[in-house]
């Protein structure tokens, strides 16, 4: 609601409130998968799944705000 205020666009607001919604539930599963499957392969996941699950979720959340903004009309091709 901030952002659609405070750009006057509420296409935005619904853009970066979506793209947070979908990056919180990425890093979730991320979170939960990534150290499962390093046990698995008998790493250790304490040490190595920080650097997995920033990756997926940094990765994830720009592709879900970009490609929001894209399919919304917020910018074009």
């Amino acid at each position: 609601i901030g952002t659609g205020l405070v750009f006057t666009n509420p296409m935005l607001g619904v853009v970066i409130g979506a793209a947070m919604l979908i990056n919180i539930v990425i890093a979730g599963f991320a979170g939960i998968f990534v150290p499962v499957m390093l046990d698995r392969m008998d790493q250790d996941p304490a040490l190595a799944s920080s650097v997995f699950v920033t990756m997926i979720t940094d990765t994830m959340g720009f592709m879900a705000f970009l490609g929001l903004a894209v399919a919304s009309g917020l910018v074009g091709f």
